[in-house]
């Protein structure tokens, strides 16, 4: 079998598809996958090194602006979804795949398009609750939309949807509590878990300093917080504050989190974004959580992503417009006062989760191409 993958320029489209290429590799190992990225993507790097071939071409989005400078980027992206087309078509010729998979980006346009037009038969994924521009216009080409939640649905009408979650990582589905408090050097006192991406939040980064200050000092609670590459202010800011990070046992202050399904199991609450990826590890994992999605994001797809779970009684949210110190900590004393409504939290999150994605894609695969 021959397998074509399109998804890029964020990792909340490129895990998906290696994820999907993973399984389908563990089921049938004689595969042969080939990935099409844009060229100056993070799938190229994130693609190779998880051991598959990928090929480029050039694409970007339209701008929402009417100024010289957004007119100039448009008529640049006509250009390059006229090129990209013709070199996807001849990549996908080349290949002759048995099905081609999209999971979102830009990218993922003129691939799956091409391939629809050539006979392959073509699915996409949408990780999230609001569907990005690209799945809704590819929607009606494909045989199949598989969608990460129910939420999205209303956004695909006339065509072929079937729910089948999010992957997630084998680590977060068998990661223990308790054994990973034990490793951490955790004791009883709840634990927060909190973070804004790699690159770090600063919004969040602002709101965190005044509860993880307050921790330092009462020692209420203990936390994992993750600052990012831009938050290389935040210790000297807790010391401005009066608290040390050397005498505060409690408090494990840090630039990246590497074992996050580690320290996602230890913590009775994450505060983060609300990226789609992210919230279905929290769901599998029965996480309580309060988010504050990015306003910075394509359809303000992560506030729609935070209120699925809001409106299941499985979260608190604050927007960024009204984030701050004071409101952080309003909402986590109220979650953390009591087991009762931790619980309650969680019971919620876990009915959502979808733990077996990986499968219920691989199923699809499998009925599209008659192997059933």
């Amino acid at each position: 079998m021959k397998v074509l993958l399109a998804g890029g320029g964020t990792a909340g489209h490129i895990n998906p598809a290696l994820a999907i290429a993973g399984y389908i590799r563990e089921q049938q190992p004689d595969t042969e996958f080939l990935f099409i990225g844009n060229k100056d993507g993070m799938e190229q790097r994130l693609v190779p090194q998880a051991g598959y071939k990928i090929k480029s071409i050039v694409i970007s989005g339209f701008q929402r602006s009417l100024s010289p400078a957004g007119m100039v980027a448009n008529a640049k992206t006509v250009r390059r979804t006229i090129t990209s087309s013709a070199v996807a078509r001849h990549i996908i010729r080349e290949f002759k795949p048995d099905i081609c998979i999209g999971t979102g980006g830009y990218v993922s346009g003129p691939v799956v398009r091409e391939a629809a037009k050539l006979g392959v038969p073509c699915l996409i994924h949408e990780q999230n609750a609001y569907p990005g521009v690209t799945n809704k216009m590819l929607a009606k080409r494909v045989k199949k939309v598989m969608l990460a939640v129910e939420a999205a649905k209303p956004y695909f009408k006339g065509a072929s949807v079937i729910v089948t979650g999010n992957p997630v990582r084998g680590e977060i589905l068998t990661a223990d509590k308790e054994q990973s408090r034990e490793k951490l050097g955790l004791d009883q006192r709840p634990v927060i878990l909190s973070f804004g991406g790699s690159l770090g939040a600063q919004k969040i980064n602002e709101a965190m300093v005044d509860l993880i200050a307050r921790s330092g000092k009462d020692g209420r609670y203990q936390h994992i917080h993750a600052y990012g590459k831009y938050g290389g202010w935040f210790p000297d800011s807790l010391k401005e504050k009066g608290v040390s990070l050397k005498t505060c046992k409690n408090l494990d202050i840090r630039p990246y989190i590497d074992n996050m399904p580690e320290c996602m199991a230890a913590a009775d609450l994450v505060i983060c974004r609300a990226g789609a990826i992210t919230l279905s590890e929290i769901q599998a994992m029965g996480k309580p959580a309060i988010l504050i999605p990015s306003p910075n994001v394509a359809e303000n797809h992560q506030y729609h992503n935070a209120m699925a779970l809001v409106d299941a009684g499985a979260a608190e949210i604050i927007e960024e417009t009204d984030l701050s110190g004071e409101a952080i900590i309003e909402k986590a004393d109220f979650m953390l006062q009591s087991e009762e409504i931790l619980a309650k939290f969680s019971e919620n999150s876990k009915k959502m989760a979808i733990t077996n994605a990986n499968e219920r894609i691989y199923s699809v695969v499998k009925q599209v191409l008659n192997l059933v």
